[in-house]
């Protein structure tokens, strides 16, 4: 089958010929559907997160944001069969421990990133192997057809996640979100569907006028402002209830914190680069001084993918308005090689293996 190969950090990457998956007893495998094509995928091929635990050995196949057909299921699965059409979190869960009894699968003490470490070769391919199926394979409803369903990969849930469990984003607060990439549009977009007067943050026009078309009340140009957090202050009059930080560098982890109002959360959704190293410096004082809140998100949960999907099935949010373009798995490699300058908007989407 067709995979697109890391085979060494930071060379060019190429489609090659590899060898079908086989189900392991509690797996099953997918034929590929549609896979987005995110930054995580491009900070995998850049060699970032060795200190998070995201940094597979070449040669690794990446790819983390699919959706696909059941066509082979190992003998233990009972809740998957053949034909089914399901969407697959990145973040694969034991399904046994602590965490995963008590609703927490998507930080499972097991946990395994697809296309992110070696026991989970990506989705960047004609199939893919799920592990622990009956958890890790989630059905759609027929309403969702594949296109729909393309759009769901890690952005729109982790954005989902962020949004309606993680910040607790409710009618009528005032949400700010820095960085609109297709994390931060897929925030904007979900939190206005909550309720949420929504601002956004980027340095891109671009972005900005996609963001106002997902929802946004008011967009602010960080590039044609000294300070972005002071014009969150002012718009907000007094500060945003939640802010996001949807890129994970210093600079917008800062803005967003410093956007916050008096008791307000922060959700850190963006991971750091390699310049950070997972680590940013931050006004520790005010978070005491303000009773500010800091909460990481990670993903979603399997078990809570219904109560998104019932929201997608109901027209309330749609992840095929964050769907920038369509392309086909050779075009993949260009698509991450163009995030190097941040030249892509929303979530591309392969789809043509």
């Amino acid at each position: 089958m067709k995979a697109v190969m890391l085979e060494e950090f930071q060379e060019p990457l190429e489609v090659q010929d590899v060898e079908r998956p086989e189900p392991e007893p509690h797996g099953i495998v997918a034929e590929v559907d549609g896979c987005g094509v995110c930054r995580s995928d491009w900070h995998c091929w850049q060699g970032d997160w060795d200190w998070f635990g995201y940094r597979p050995d070449p040669p690794h196949i990446l790819g983390h944001e699919p959706c696909g057909t059941v066509v082979e299921v190992g003998e233990d699965v009972e809740s998957v069969a053949e034909g089914d059409h399901i969407a697959i979190p990145f973040n694969f869960a034991c399904g046994k421990c602590e965490l995963c009894r008590n609703g927490r699968e998507n930080i499972c003490e097991n946990h395994i990133g697809l296309g992110f470490m070696n026991e989970a070769p990506g989705a960047f391919a004609e199939e893919v192997h799920v592990p622990n199926a009956d958890i890790n394979a989630v059905p759609l409803p027929d309403e969702i057809d594949p296109d729909t369903a393309a759009g769901i990969g890690c952005r729109f849930m982790t954005s989902y996640h962020g949004m309606a469990h993680r910040g607790d984003v409710g009618n009528g607060e005032d949400v700010v979100v820095h960085g609109l990439g297709g994390v931060g549009l897929s925030a904007v977009h979900i939190a206005d569907a909550l309720g949420a007067n929504v601002i956004g943050v980027d340095l891109f026009e671009e972005k900005l006028e996609k963001a106002e078309q997902l929802g946004a009340v008011t967009t602010v140009n960080a590039s044609e402002v000294d300070d972005p957090a002071k014009e969150v202050h002012d718009i907000t009059d007094g500060g945003a209830d939640c802010s996001v930080d949807a890129l994970g560098i210093a600079t917008t982890c800062q803005n967003a914190v410093n956007s916050l109002a008096k008791g307000g959360r922060h959700v850190q959704i963006g991971l750091t680069t390699a310049e950070e190293e997972g680590h940013v410096s931050l006004p520790t004082d005010e978070f005491v001084a303000k009773e500010i809140d800091f909460r990481g998100s990670l993903g979603l949960q399997p078990s809570r993918y219904p109560e998104m999907l019932d929201m997608i099935r109901t027209g309330k949010i749609d992840p095929k308005e964050l769907v920038s373009e369509t392309v086909g798995i050779e075009e993949v490699p260009d698509r991450l090689a163009a995030m190097s300058d941040y030249d892509t908007m929303g979530i591309p989407v392969c789809n043509e293996f």
